[in-house]
């Protein structure tokens, strides 16, 4: 479990980030250098009035935390293709959270639906050039069970619903530490 100091430090991060590249157009110079560390994912989701306003993140990377954050942030700020980039008038309405994922786990599509749990578990779904991820909190705010999350995993990377069945997708499970700058 992250301490809340570092989450925190991270959500400031993350703000900071967003603040910076939106206002100055450039990306801040001033970085403290870390060592990479071991493989983790993270995605940074931004809400506005309650309301998803962009999420972007990498299942897996070597980047250093700090650097992982600030990447995401600045794509979920810009680069969500959902939404445009964000404005200088929006960036103190953002709320912001953290999912800091485990290393994923490769499952089978014959076991998966006897591993995943909807609300602990997300999922990434890849087949062919086309995935999906789909964090463990997304399944919990809309009630999905385990195969719906599959099938709705399987929708957002442009597939058809019961890809996840084919033996050629490629089927992962993590866990996330979820945080945002609402959390008590």
């Amino acid at each position: 479990m992250i301490p809340t100091e570092e989450r925190r430090r991270l959500l400031t991060l993350a703000r900071s980030t967003i603040r910076h590249y939106v206002l100055e157009q450039t990306l801040p110079d001033d970085s403290p250098a870390q060592q990479p560390g071991e493989p983790r994912g993270a995605f940074v989701t931004l809400h506005r009035q309650g309301r998803l306003r962009g999420c972007i993140g990498k299942s897996e990377s070597r980047e250093p935390v700090d650097s992982l954050v600030a990447t995401c942030a600045i794509l979920a700020a810009s680069s969500d293709p959902r939404f445009p980039p964000v404005r200088a008038e929006e960036i103190d309405q953002l709320e912001i959270e953290i999912s800091l994922l485990t290393s994923p786990e490769e499952v089978s599509a014959a076991q998966i639906l006897h591993r995943i749990e909807p609300g602990v578990h997300g999922v990434a779904i890849t087949r062919g050039g086309s995935r999906g991820v789909l964090l463990p909190q997304v399944a919990a705010e809309y009630r999905w069970g385990a195969q719906r999350f599959l099938e709705e995993t399987c929708t957002k990377a442009g597939l058809p619903k019961e890809a996840w069945r084919d033996p050629d997708a490629h089927i992962e499970l993590f866990t996330a530490e979820v945080f945002s700058e609402t959390d008590s």
